[in-house]
């Protein structure tokens, strides 16, 4: 473990980074130490951070490795004028991050009710908790199909999720399950590609559900968890409304769940 000159809150731990990648001018992932006390569920996210004149600044970051990694691996954007992310994306190997202790949400396998279908739907790093998902053969155990959708302004963003899936569909132990259930599904918003348009619009219209030769969502069969922008989280929500599917959470599953927490 990192250490630093001034104490560190108790509520967070000095961890070392351990590889940064830079996937665009505007993604980045990185990988940092994991405490052997830290334990986490699939989907949660976590408090990360700097220690920035001496005191810490913290946001909410969603991990993006599954909970058997040795690690804990994190996806952001680079927000010019953010307060923690201005100062993050220049983190190197060797450097401390805060990690706090206490991971939390909602986008977990317990806050639904038992299905046939998983979709995850997310916009630009709300990719992240559904790294972790993917990842996870509980996920395989509990679903017949798991469908993940990533929509992005432009194709450079979905490079993360791609290398992602296709390097689990050799994974040496993941390989055979994921190659079976989990179907990946791309889209952009600001430029031509051959899928375009966002989530809701491209459900309403019946391209996701042509193109995946899937029924029409279902409260019987579907299960949704949804993460991303505001506006996002809002109109996806609607789209499970509609669809007669019910919220859940931690305290009552449901047919769908939203994360709302975001990185600044």
């Amino acid at each position: 473990m990192a250490t630093t000159e001034k104490p560190l809150p108790k509520s967070v731990t000095g961890e070392t980074v351990l590889s940064v990648t830079h996937h665009t001018d505007s993604l980045f992932s990185f990988k940092i130490t994991r405490p052997a006390a830290f334990r986490f569920r699939t989907g949660e996210f976590v408090m990360i951070g700097l220690m920035v004149d001496g005191k810490p600044l913290l946001r909410a970051y969603s991990i993006a490795s599954p909970a058997w990694d040795e690690t804990i691996e994190l996806y952001s954007i680079k927000v010019p004028n953010g307060p923690l992310t201005s100062r993050l994306q220049n983190i190197k190997p060797g450097d401390m991050v805060l990690l706090g202790k206490k991971p939390t949400g909602t986008l977990v396998l317990d806050a639904l009710v038992p299905g046939k279908r998983l979709y995850m739907m997310s916009t630009g790093t709300g990719l992240a908790p559904f790294a972790s998902v993917i990842r996870d053969p509980e996920t395989y155990d509990k679903f017949e199909e798991v469908i993940l959708i990533h929509s992005c302004r432009y194709k450079e963003e979905l490079k993360y999720g791609e290398e992602l899936v296709s390097s689990l569909y050799e994974h040496e132990f993941l390989g055979e399950m994921v190659s079976e259930k989990l179907r990946y599904y791309n889209s952009v918003t600001r430029e031509d590609f051959i899928r375009r348009g966002r989530i809701p619009e491209l459900f309403r219209s019946g391209k996701i559900t042509t193109d995946l030769e899937v029924p029409a969502l279902n409260p019987e069969t579907d299960r949704v968890m949804i993460c991303g922008s505001m506006e996002m989280l809002k109109s996806c929500a609607e789209l499970c409304e509609e669809a007669g599917l019910s919220e859940g959470a931690n305290s009552k599953p449901g047919e769908y769940v939203v994360e709302k927490a975001f990185v600044g």
